[in-house]
């Protein structure tokens, strides 16, 4: 029995207990993943409708997961629903973030833990497949971000651009957005950050260049955006701060790592480009005709 761990997602966990189940238990499963979280807030009975299995399945499945039975399930699902969607007025009111304010030694330990919780759960496949998809040049590189994460969205395509062509870096503006999915190509990558409160109108753009043919790589939370459906890699961070505001510094952590992995597999080519926009900044402009 693998028990419910707070630190991950009901998503994860049931993920990571698929291969142990039974043949109905798997499908209760699947239609919970499907429809996350929403199938797993309704009735015993719509659940067990939606799975085509017995209600009687999906209490084993729940006992599996290591509930008490499908209240206690309900709970911790809520409970993480309510995480999900938490708005900096509620963090307000948590008691962890009253005690210990202005210690910037707490304020270290918070943000140390959060990297290295993020690195220690990154899937090596997830990390290795998104270095792999950035790094090939014949692919366009399209970033975008949400209100704050935008800014990581900026940082990772500034270091791109320099190791490799056709890169562009999307702002908050709807006309050009529109226009960058409408010019997606199959193979083409497009790169999401997307954070809890998510961004409804990034998760539609990321949904409409997967309809394209695009390549989706995100970077988001552990509770993972809406785009998560839709992505090709899924690069999940931590964003536990000692404020109320999420922390953005372990998925910067994720987003250096990347910038280390790309740089490494362009090898020369990469250092070349670089070399030649060196060498143009380098070169004094030339004298105007007299």
């Amino acid at each position: 029995m693998p028990g419910a761990p707070s630190a991950s997602s009901l998503s994860d966990v049931v993920r990571g207990s698929l291969a142990t189940l039974s043949a109905g238990e798997r499908k209760v499963g699947r239609a919970l993943l499907a429809n996350y979280p929403i199938a797993g807030l309704e009735t015993v009975a719509e659940l067990a409708q939606r799975a085509s299995v017995s209600p009687p399945t999906v209490v084993r499945f729940v006992t599996r997961l290591g509930f008490s039975g499908y209240p206690d399930f309900q709970r911790r699902l809520q409970r993480e629903v309510h995480e999900r969607l938490g708005s900096p007025l509620e963090q307000y009111g948590r008691e962890d973030l009253r005690s210990g304010v202005g210690d910037l030694g707490r304020t270290v330990r918070v943000f140390s833990a959060g990297i290295a919780t993020t690195i220690d759960e990154l899937p090596q496949s997830e990390f290795d497949r998104a270095v792999a998809l950035l790094s090939e040049p014949r692919q366009r590189v399209v970033l975008l971000g949400g209100r704050f994460s935008r800014m990581l969205a900026e940082y990772l395509g500034a270091h791109l651009v320099q190791l490799r062509p056709d890169v562009t870096v999307l702002d908050d503006r709807e006309l050009p957005r529109l226009a960058a999915v409408a010019d997606v190509r199959r193979g083409d990558v497009l790169v999401v950050f997307d954070y809890r409160r998510y961004d409804a109108a990034v998760v539609r753009l990321a949904q409409q260049a997967a309809d394209r043919g695009a390549e989706i790589v995100l970077f988001t939370d552990r509770w993972l955006s809406p785009a998560a459906e839709v992505a090709t890699t899924v690069l999940a961070a931590e964003v536990a701060a000692p404020s109320p505001f999420d922390s953005l510094v372990p998925a910067l952590a994720v987003v250096e790592a990347v910038i280390a992995g790309v740089t490494d597999r362009m090898g020369e080519a990469g250092r070349q480009r670089i070399e030649a926009i060196e060498a143009m900044r380098a070169r004094p402009a030339a004298e105007p005709p007299a």
